[in-house]
Formats: structure tokens, sequence, C-alpha cells
């Protein structure tokens, strides 16, 4: 196995301090949940999972800080709920819209439990590359957060093509992140972040710390580790890194770990960090 890429320079540890004082300190959050971090092994909804992710919300909103919850499972649920298993691209669009209002029926109902309004969003990335519909999303979130409302967002499945099958939201939430200016990009996953192997094959893998300049030897390592043909870790690890070369600090992070959110936002040592980087490094 690969020795570990840990970063070592004591000037790049003082920046992984520093990352981790920005994300305890971000006021405006995107947080990106994953269908398994959503959903049980037959692809229905989980209650527990799902409310144990709007509990960690609300950790952030009590805190005072804006939340834009991005959310895949649609076409996940809609699987569940139908007990089908989606072949085609057709297919999968036409289980997400069943999915879709399952989803934001749960996260209606466990959020109501804090007296916190939610709101629906569906978008592509078409969506965020053309400026007179960016400028109109953007103008939606703003009025959303002054309204003390959490926008949760999810790429649009039923009219999306090669999206569906590309890691769309990983990507997705880190464009949103970076457009709107965010301070903090979180990525929510079923490992506890980035690893030297594949975790669930590799007892021997360990979690990387923190991303910097050691980013090509964690690219390369996830490219060998990764088993997934669509999204996976290399889709987190690509947005993660997006998102901090926009000056943005991000985590990939495990979405069952206890408080999760809560401890990021005491500046704890939480799955792995992505640094802050500046655009000509």
């Amino acid at each position: 196995m690969s020795e570990t890429p840990q970063l070592t320079d004591p000037e790049e540890l003082d920046a992984v301090d520093d990352a981790r004082r920005l994300a305890a300190d971000a006021e405006l959050v995107v947080v990106k949940a994953g269908t398994n971090s959503l959903t049980d092994d037959e692809s229905n909804l989980d209650d527990e999972k799902v409310d144990k992710l709007v509990e960690d919300v609300m950790d952030l909103r009590r805190q005072g800080k804006k939340v834009l919850l991005v959310s895949s499972g649609a076409v996940g649920a809609g699987k569940g709920l139908l007990d089908l298993a989606d072949e085609t691209v057709e297919q999968s669009q036409a289980l997400s819209t069943v999915g879709q209002s399952q989803l934001m029926h749960r996260y209606t109902e466990s959020f109501d439990r804090f007296d916190q309004t939610v709101a629906q969003i569906l978008l592509t990335e078409n969506d965020l590359d053309d400026p007179d519909r960016f400028t109109n999303f953007t103008n939606t979130v703003e009025a959303l957060f002054e309204w003390g409302i959490v926008p949760i967002l999810n790429e649009n499945d039923a009219v999306a093509t090669e999206e569906l099958r590309i890691g769309d939201n990983d990507m997705i939430s880190s464009s949103v992140a970076i457009g709107i200016d965010a301070d903090l990009l979180v990525t929510l996953t079923d490992v506890g972040g980035v690893y030297t192997g594949n975790p669930k094959h590799d007892a021997s893998a360990e979690r990387i710390e923190a991303v910097g300049s050691n980013y090509g030897a964690v690219q390369e390592l996830v490219s060998d580790s990764s088993s997934d043909e669509f999204g996976g870790i290399q889709t987190k690890v690509s947005g993660a890194r997006s998102a901090s070369e926009h000056g943005i600090p991000a985590v990939i992070a495990k979405s069952t770990e206890d408080d999760v959110l809560d401890k990021i936002s005491a500046q704890k040592e939480v799955g792995t960090l992505f640094v802050p980087i500046n655009d000509d490094d």
C-alpha cells in the first residue's frame, strides 16, 4: 500500500488549522447528502437517517447559520417505493419523479419537528451555466434565506440525461457553493472521508486528514481505489477541490457520525478537509 499522503509541512499544517477556523466560522453552509446517507439497503427512505441529517442541519441553524441542503435520493426512493430496479436513463428519470415527492414529504415532516420551513429547488447544470437562470436561482435562494427557510436542492433528474449518472449532485453542490459565495461545503457520505484505499474492502486503508499540495497523490489514490463506475468518491473529491480552489474550505465526512456538522462548527477534526488555495496554486 502507498504511504499515507498526509500533509507534514509546518506551514501547510498551519493552513489546515486556519481552514478549520474558517469552516467553524462559516455563516453560509452548503451541505450535500448522498443517496446512501438517506436510504436503506432496499432503497427505501430510512426515517432514522433522514431525521439524523435534519438534526445535524438544525445544529447549524440554531447557531444562526444559513444552510442550503443539496439532497440526492429521489431515484433511490422511487426504486424503493415501486420495488423496481432502473436499467435505463429513461427509467431512472421516471423513478425520480416518484421519489422526489416522497423525499420532500419526509424532509417536511422531519423539519416540522423544529418548526423549520423548507423549500424545494430543482435544477440542472445548465441552470448554473446560463447567466439569467443563475441570477434567478441566486435571487430565490437569497429571498429564502431572508425568510429563514432552508432550501433543499436536487438535480432535476426528470429532464437530465448524462448528468443523472456522473455524480451530478456532487458537482452541482460544488458549483452552487461557488456561485452563491458560500463559506463552507460539506459533503456527507457513507464513508468517513478520503482514504488511501477503499475502506469498504481494505481494512488497512487510512483516512487522509487534509488535502492541499498533496492533491495529485490523493487523486491518484482515489482513482486506483474507487470501484464505482459513476459518481462515488472521485466526484466528491473533484467537487471539494473545485470549491477549495475558489477559497472555500470543503469537508468530506461520514453522515452517520454523531453531531457531524456541529463538530465541524466546533473546529474539530472531522473527515477529510480540503484547504482553500489560491487560483494560481
